[in-house]
């Protein structure tokens, strides 16, 4: 099963075991423009942006993709993934928080983030 990444994040080994791909070398600058919004976009321009990645996707030839990024964007991209007969999936998250103890005394909290799935 070949799922395209349509993210911004690089993948995690357990996401490549369940089958994620990155997109080619060659698109990784234009998805990554298609992703950021660097001033609040119009309706119209989210919703072409979220084409133009359907066509990266498309491009591919996958039946499955993992999208996130903008709240704003992901409704437009999951509806043209589905009519261009892409399955969106979303990547599934567990939260663990770390305590690592520092060299001064003090305790510094980390959350990890472990993928566990697609939604």
């Amino acid at each position: 099963m070949c799922i395209l990444n349509l993210t911004q994040h690089p993948l995690t080994s357990e996401q490549v075991n369940a089958g994620c791909v990155d997109v080619p070398v060659a698109q990784e600058g234009l998805l990554k423009d298609l992703l950021t919004f660097d001033k609040k976009p119009s309706k119209t321009q989210v919703w072409a942006r979220a084409k133009d990645i359907v066509d990266i996707a498309l491009s591919q030839g996958v039946s499955k993709a993992m999208i996130g990024g903008a709240p704003y964007l992901m409704p437009y991209l999951h509806q043209l993934l589905l009519e261009a007969g892409i399955e969106p999936l979303y990547a599934f998250s567990v939260r663990e928080s770390q305590e690592q103890p520092q060299p001064d005394g003090s305790v510094r909290k980390v959350n990890v983030f472990r993928f566990d799935g697609f939604v």
